[in-house]
């Protein structure tokens, strides 16, 4: 159907390229180390992030990032969000001219406080046209073994969304489309962070009344934000806002949630980091999705929390002490 290049050899990088490949592109993939990329290649499985999963023959991988690049009519971008920049400024020069570029990111860069469709734009000067956003309750592992599974393909040009939509439908996986790139973007870069808090109440022995709140409240956070942005308030109810969020404050595979029960059994935040092969993207979006916030006057206490306690200046216990200690309010 299309040659597809994915920017990032992770676990989900790999989980949608497997998807891509079963829609019935040819896919090629970058990664970082040659050692990942000649596994691919050699033995059609990426034995450091999705061990056990077979890879089509379809999907092939390169260290190379200007081949990878070559010709690609879509760029998957699968990097860890704050490493984004630094990697586009050495592929831009590669990427083609057309390719529309497909962001499964989910943070906010520190410093500029940009979405990552925004980091796109400023350093590519791609148009909303050439910009898509994937996003919703997508556990790479069980997407990779075909379980059923949905998600969000947002542009704000729907006919591109629904041409993305098209190269990633599968048997078992069902995208939809949507025009609201900014709810998708900042729905799935929040409930990271919310996913860190109901880890922290976990690892503190808290059950569901304490988790179901955390959801809720967080899911109420991210939607105030997002409508003070210029998104659409319905984006958050659907798969990119309650779907992942879920799914991510639900999950022992949820790599937030569980860098989070980490910290609530006591870690601190090096130690947990030294335990986790993959990087848990609430740990360094807390702060710039708080200052965020606060330029745009909206309350956020959960992710103001865990930025503190990330930041080392609130224990686990103080955050959730804090949470409940708030002036009681109407809902």
């Amino acid at each position: 159907m299309a040659q597809i290049a994915v920017m990032g050899a992770g676990s989900w990088g790999t989980a949608f390229a497997l998807v891509l490949a079963d829609a019935g592109n040819e896919v090629r993939m970058w990664g970082r180390r040659a050692e990942v990329c000649e596994a691919i290649n050699t033995t059609h499985q990426n034995p450091d992030y999705l061990a056990g999963i077979e890879l089509p023959d379809s999907i092939t991988a390169t260290p190379d990032a200007a081949a990878a690049l070559d010709g690609a009519e879509m760029v998957v971008l699968a990097v860890p969000s704050q490493q984004l920049r630094t990697n586009l400024e050495v592929w831009a020069e590669h990427l083609p001219e057309r390719a529309v570029l497909i962001s499964l990111m989910k943070g906010v860069e520190l410093g500029t406080h940009l979405r990552m469709s925004e980091v796109i734009a400023a350093l590519t000067g791609a148009g909303p046209e050439r910009i898509a956003v994937v996003s919703g309750p997508n556990l790479a592992r069980e997407i990779a073994q075909r379980e059923p599974a949905a998600s969000v393909v947002a542009c704000e040009v729907e006919h591109v969304a629904r041409r993305v939509q098209e190269a990633c439908h599968t048997a078992s996986f069902r995208p939809y489309t949507n025009t609201d790139v900014i709810g998708c973007e900042l729905a799935g870069t929040t409930k990271n962070v919310i996913g860190l808090a109901v880890g922290v109440a976990v690892g503190l022995g808290y059950g569901d009344n304490s988790k179901a709140s955390i959801i809720t409240r967080g899911l109420a956070e991210a939607a105030r934000l997002g409508v003070a942005i210029g998104a659409d308030p319905q984006t958050f109810m659907g798969l990119a806002g309650m779907g992942d969020l879920v799914a991510t404050c639900s999950s022992p595979l949820s790599r937030n949630r569980s860098f989070g029960e980490k910290l609530g059994r006591g870690m601190s935040v090096e130690e947990a980091a030294s335990e986790t092969r993959q990087v848990a993207e609430g740990v360094k979006s807390c702060r710039s999705i708080s200052e965020l916030a606060a330029m745009h006057g909206v309350e956020m206490p959960i992710v103001e929390h865990v930025a503190a306690l990330v930041a080392g200046t609130m224990t686990p216990s103080e955050l959730v002490d804090a949470m409940i200690a708030r002036k009681a309010r109407p809902e």
